[in-house]
């Protein structure tokens, strides 16, 4: 464990059910305040939904930025979280945003606004009145 003070950070442990984690490993990190959920047993879809989220993150950012360090990595994932939970349209939210608020204006003439995130590696776009 190389975390140090900033281990009083984290309140979570999500673990799988490997035999690499055993009740000493268990031990240290209740010790700290940091509590241990197990994932449930034989469920595949609970895996699989982390996968794709790391897998959206990876494809549509990590992989197209030169990461400079832990600083830039964390601001570049922090800009890409509020993207992803505003901005982005979903397919399973009927191409809404995870916060729930879409901007549809009545039909007519609309104007667009463009917004460049992260350099511009991914553009946003908007209604205006």
């Amino acid at each position: 464990m190389d975390l140090g003070e900033r281990a009083d950070r984290f309140e979570f442990l999500i673990r799988d059910r490997d035999a690499k984690f055993t009740a000493a490993s268990e031990v240290v990190f209740t010790s700290i305040g940091i509590q241990i959920i197990v994932t449930p047993v034989r469920a595949p879809r609970a895996n699989a939904i982390a996968e794709r989220r790391l897998g959206s993150v990876r494809r549509e950012c990590t992989d197209r930025i030169l990461i400079g360090g832990e600083r830039h990595l964390r601001a570049v994932l922090a800009e890409y979280v509020d993207y992803y939970n505003t901005h982005r349209p979903h397919r399973s939210l009927a191409q809404r945003s995870p916060d729930g608020r879409s901007q549809q204006l009545p039909p007519g003439i609309v104007h667009v606004l463009r917004r460049d995130r992260l350099g511009g590696l991914i553009h946003e776009y908007s209604q205006v009145a």
